[in-house]
């Protein structure tokens, strides 16, 4: 129950703050906060992480962020329903599904995911990002780091 709700509200969270940069920040300048040291922008990416793809012919972004993607997710989805996770492992797992569900949702309704978060103090800065990234490394972050204390 309490993971359902990880993975819904994960999504709806990133499908929400999507929908208000779209709404707020396409097409608008850039916002900052704290100094500069979070920004607020309008982006759009069809490559995957830090936009790597983005060169890609479409028909081979299709085949890699929606088809594999989707089989890579499907399968891990199955996999958590068999239950070979329990405890933080499972609630990292959820969480970086959550993510990449909301992100490959995206590629199949648009074509490219909407970005809108930068943080950094100066020249020192993320890549653009969402929420849903921020599931996706916290999840990867979790699993990783519990694993590392199984062994």
């Amino acid at each position: 129950m309490l993971l359902g709700l990880v993975l819904v509200g994960t999504i709806g969270c990133d499908r929400v703050t999507k929908r208000m940069a779209v709404q707020t920040l396409a097409g608008a300048p850039d916002r900052t906060f704290l100094g500069g040291t979070v920004r607020l922008g309008y982006a759009e990416n069809s490559g995957g992480f830090l936009s790597l793809g983005t060169a890609l012919p479409p028909a081979q972004r299709t085949a890699v962020f929606v088809v594999a993607t989707g089989a890579i997710l499907a399968g891990a989805a199955l996999a958590l329903c068999r239950g070979a996770l329990s405890g933080a492992s499972l609630f990292g797992a959820t969480l970086f599904l959550a993510g990449g569900t909301s992100n490959w949702i995206d590629r199949v309704l648009h074509g490219s995911v909407v970005d809108f978060l930068n943080l950094g103090i100066g020249s020192l800065r993320t890549g653009i990002f969402n929420v849903a990234d921020v599931a996706i490394m916290a999840g990867l972050v979790v699993v990783v780091l519990q694993a590392r204390r199984l062994y």
